[in-house]
């Protein structure tokens, strides 16, 4: 039995990936920080006898992460780990900044390192992401450090830190950063995901990241060109990589994609 776990998907994305995850035959822990909307979301899928299991899990919360991991201790290796969960806030201050790091970069970290021990040894890791995280809009100075080969999660935390902090000065823009928490969010998931595909190399697990597109959900909003299924096949592709590391046909680890194809960092 192939087993899945999604964060953020009591619905949107999150809940259209598990739906197609599901349908590919996999056991889905359907995971989100309401247990009511989480409850019913998974409740509406196992109802089209789709195998998908309710927790709460909220990427924000040690205590709930902690409870999923020892939860996930009596399951099957986890085949495919989704790091759907994120939130676009209002505004833009050094509380918004903070908020939004925490939840779109700090989240994806804390629950990938809390289920490291329960991935199976070929495990697709997948990191939702977006085109607004490109370095593009970001300083060339701050693109070198992000990019670096030898990029460390403790370096991502001192960028996050100056980020936050330029934002409070209203320095940010000097200090070469976009006036955007939601981009410098998703642009430090970003060098986490190659942080980590440079501890998997060697072995066969595998991270990359992934932008659906601007997509019809509540954050994205009715006026978004793409439907759900679009947004979400490119995760589910990602989720679903499978063949070898080395030689011919070598399936992707560290890399940014948009319906399969790769994109500029």
């Amino acid at each position: 039995m192939l087993l899945a776990v999604v964060t953020g998907a009591n619905r949107g994305l999150g809940l259209e990936t598990a739906r197609h995850l599901a349908l590919r035959g996999y056991r889905v822990w359907l995971t989100g920080r309401d247990e009511a909307s989480t409850t019913e979301a998974a409740a509406g899928l196992s109802a089209e006898n789709l195998d998908v299991q309710p927790a709460v899990l909220d990427i924000t919360n040690d205590s709930t992460i902690h409870a999923f991991a020892q939860r996930m201790a009596t399951e099957p290796a986890i085949a495919a780990l989704v790091n759907n969960a994120g939130a676009s806030l209002r505004g833009f201050d050094a509380n918004v900044a903070a908020a939004t790091l925490d939840n779109n970069y700090r989240g994806a970290v804390r629950v990938t390192n809390a289920l490291l021990p329960r991935l199976a040894d070929d495990a697709n890791v997948v990191m939702v992401s977006s085109g607004m995280g490109e370095l593009s809009n970001f300083s060339a100075a701050l693109q070198k450090r992000l990019l670096a080969e030898s990029l460390t999660v403790a370096q991502i935390e001192e960028v996050a830190a100056e980020f936050v902090s330029a934002v409070a000065h209203g320095t940010h823009a000097a200090a070469g950063f976009p006036s955007n928490a939601y981009s410098v969010s998703k642009a430090l998931l970003n060098a986490y995901t190659r942080v980590l595909a440079r501890q998997f190399r060697g072995g066969s697990r595998r991270v990359n990241a992934v932008c659906p597109g601007w997509v019809k959900t509540r954050m994205g909003g009715s006026s978004a060109p793409r439907s759900l299924e679009q947004g979400a096949s490119g995760i589910v592709w990602a989720a679903t990589l499978a063949g070898p590391r080395h030689g011919e046909n070598i399936a992707p680890n560290g890399g940014f994609f948009r319906d399969g194809k790769a994109i500029a960092w």
